[in-house]
C-alpha cells in the first residue's frame, strides 16, 4: 500500500486541531477527517488550565482564546453552612507557568480560532462529512475507509491520530478496550446569564460547594454561569431535563432568589476509562477517544490537548529523520501512565471531595492553605502541571 506523505487526523475538536496546529507549524502536511457537517457549536469543556495556555501560546492560540474568555486567577471551595472553606490564587506558582490563572471559555471557541490560523496553510486539510469506517495498517502507512454522504471513500497516510471522541470510530476500528466504569448518577448543567457575583459575598468564577445530598459547582465563562449538579440514578432523565426540575435545583443556591432565566441544559453520563492502550502500529488515540473522566477539575480536554502536544511533537522529529520510530512509543507509556496516576485519580478524588460532609475535606483543606510548600505542591497538581513533569520523568 503507498501511503500520501502526510498525518491523518480524525477529530476536528479542540485535541484534534491542536494535533494539527503543532503539526502543520513544523512542516508536516495534515489532513483531519470530521463526521460533522462542520465544526461543533457545542460549548461541553470550557475551562483551560495555565500549562495548556502556555502550549497554545506556542501555537499563537492563547491570546485570542484569552480576549474572548474569563480570566480565573482563583478558585476556591465552600459549603452551604460555613461559606468560604479555602480559595487558592494561581499566582503563587507563577515561576512555573506563564499564565498563572485559569481561562474560562468554551471550547467551540478554540477551535474556530485554530481553524482560521490553519485554513489557509498549503500543509493543512480538513474534510467534513467523514466518518471513519476501518482501519488498514501496512508496514509504511495507514489507509482509512470513510463514509462520506452514503459514498465509501478512502485517505491514506503514514500515521493516523484518533481524537474523534468517547465513542472513537478508530478506537473501535482498532478493537482496543475501553475500560473503566460509569458513575451511577449524570451530571445536570444548568446555564444561566444571571450572576451570581452580585449576591454570594466573595465569590470568584470558579467555585465548587460541597454537599452530602446534592453538591454543586459554580463556573462562569463570558456572559453565562454554568451550574453543575448530581442527578441520582433513580431521577430519571425525563424528569432531570423538565424546566421545573432544573428551577428547584437553582432555586437551592441563594435563599429568596428563584426562578432563574435558563439559556439551556444538558445532562449527560459521567465515566472513567482508559483506553488499553494509546497506540497501535502506527496509530494513535489522544483526549477522549483514549481517556474519559469525570469533568471535576476540568481535567478532560486539558489532558486531551496535553496528549496531541506530547504525540505530534515526536511524530515531527520522526518526521524530519532526527529521530527513531520507536520514540514514538514512549508517548504511550507516559501518556497513560500519566493518565491513570493523576487524572483519573484525581477526579475521581474532587467528586468524593464534593459529596463528602466536608470535615475531612476542610481539615485537608485548611492544611494545605496554611503551608507554602502545601500549597504549592497543591496547585502544581490541580494545574496539571505536576503531571507534565511526572510525564518527563518517565522518559
Amino acid at each position: 500500500m503507498a501511503s500520501d506523505e502526510r498525518v491523518l487526523i480524525a477529530g476536528a475538536g479542540p485535541v484534534g486541531l491542536v494535533a494539527a496546529a503543532n503539526l502543520v507549524r513544523r512542516g508536516v502536511p495534515v489532513t483531519v477527517l470530521e463526521a460533522g457537517p462542520d465544526l461543533s457549536d457545542e460549548s461541553r469543556a470550557s475551562t483551560f488550565h495555565p500549562p495548556t495556555l502556555d502550549m497554545l501560546d506556542r501555537l499563537g492560540a492563547a491570546q485570542p482564546l484569552i480576549a474572548q474568555g474569563l480570566t480565573a486567577p482563583a478558585f476556591q471551595y465552600r459549603t452551604k453552612q460555613h461559606g468560604i472553606l479555602a480559595q487558592f490564587d494561581f499566582g503563587a506558582i507563577a515561576d512555573a507557568t506563564a499564565h498563572p490563572y485559569r481561562v474560562q471559555c468554551e471550547q467551540s471557541k478554540l477551535t474556530r480560532i485554530l481553524y482560521e490560523q490553519l485554513r489557509d496553510k498549503p500543509n493543512f486539510e480538513l474534510e467534513f462529512d467523514s466518518q471513519v469506517e476501518g482501519v488498514t495498517e501496512s508496514s509504511s502507512g495507514v489507509e482509512i475507509a470513510i463514509k462520506r454522504k452514503g459514498r465509501a471513500v478512502s485517505r491514506s497516510g503514514r500515521w493516523l491520530i484518533g481524537a474523534d471522541g468517547a465513542r472513537s470510530d478508530v478506537r473501535r476500528s482498532l478493537g482496543i478496550a475501553f475500560d473503566g466504569f460509569t458513575w451511577p448518577e449524570r451530571f445536570l448543567v444548568v446555564s444561566t446569564p444571571f450572576d451570581f457575583r452580585t449576591v454570594i459575598p466573595d465569590l470568584v468564577a470558579v467555585s465548587y460547594v460541597t454537599d452530602p445530598v446534592r453538591w454543586h459547582f459554580l463556573l462562569q465563562i463570558p456572559g453565562l454561569c454554568r451550574v453543575m449538579f448530581p442527578v441520582a440514578a433513580d431521577e430519571s432523565d425525563e424528569l432531570a431535563l423538565s424546566r421545573g426540575f432544573a428551577q428547584s435545583l437553582m432555586a437551592t443556591l441563594v435563599p429568596g432568589i428563584s426562578n432563574y432565566e435558563i439559556a439551556h441544559v444538558t445532562l449527560y453520563k459521567v465515566h472513567q476509562r482508559v483506553a488499553k492502550t494509546f497506540q497501535l502500529g502506527r496509530a494513535f488515540l489522544v483526549g477522549d477517544a483514549a481517556h474519559i473522566n469525570n469533568p471535576l477539575g476540568g481535567m478532560g480536554m486539558n489532558g486531551g490537548i496535553h496528549d496531541a502536544i506530547n504525540l505530534t511533537s515526536r511524530l515531527v522529529e520522526v518526521w524530519q529523520g532526527t529521530t527513531a520510530g520507536a520514540e514514538l512509543e514512549r508517548y504511550d507509556k507516559q501518556r497513560r501512565l500519566v493518565t491513570l496516576e493523576y487524572i483519573q485519580k484525581q477526579t475521581i478524588q474532587n467528586k468524593r471531595n464534593l459529596e463528602s460532609d466536608g470535615t475531612e475535606f476542610r481539615r485537608s483543606l485548611r492544611q494545605i492553605a496554611a503551608d507554602k510548600r502545601h500549597t504549592y505542591e497543591y496547585l502544581l497538581r490541580v494545574a496539571m502541571i505536576a503531571s507534565l513533569r511526572r510525564a518527563q520523568e518517565l522518559g
